[in-house]
């Protein structure tokens, strides 16, 4: 396959841009990828996972690089003295404790990174249907009281109905 831009050379790089759930593939030749500016992953100065997650802490909720109202040059671990500064340049915390004093600006990071605050994991298919079950029935619930808060008592009697019979059908397993 030759380059898409210089249609001259092989494209030895092939990338994937995902933007607002529209695929777009590109395939480069490494000199055209070079000039565009795009990172190459095992080349000098190339792509590494701590520029990545500098750059994801780099970006604020506010877009701006901070928290509105949170001054992040001040913020500090009390235990290993690490700043957020120094975080967001090495990618790593320097003790457990910094999980805690930077919690107010890993929250929106982990939000940006896995699209949720909580860690959700993989469920096998083969033994995987009783706490898919579980966990559908905790979102009923949640919109169950959601229904009830609206007053809207209709569907809140069919997601009732339909909770009580998942838990049937749970319990009969």
């Amino acid at each position: 396959m030759l380059c898409q831009e210089c249609g001259k050379r092989p494209a030895s790089l092939h990338f994937t841009k995902i933007v607002n759930g529209e695929k777009t593939e590109f395939h480069i030749c490494e000199a055209c990828a070079r000039e565009k500016g795009e990172m190459i992953p095992g080349t000098s100065g190339g792509f590494s996972i701590h520029s990545l997650l500098s750059g994801l802490l780099d970006i604020g909720p506010t877009g701006k690089g901070q928290l509105v109202g949170k001054n992040t040059e001040n913020l500090q671990c009390k235990e290993c003295g690490m700043t957020y500064s120094q975080f967001s340049k090495v990618g790593r915390f320097g003790c457990s404790s910094c999980y805690k004093y930077f919690n107010d600006r890993l929250d929106p990071l982990f939000k940006r990174v896995h699209g949720n605050t909580t860690h959700m994991g993989k469920v096998p298919v083969r033994v995987g249907s009783h706490i898919q079950a579980k966990r559908k029935i905790e979102g009923l619930r949640q919109e169950l009281q959601q229904k009830i808060a609206e007053e809207e008592f209709e569907k809140a009697a069919k997601l009732r109905d339909e909770i009580r019979e998942l838990e049937k059908d749970i319990s009969s397993e």
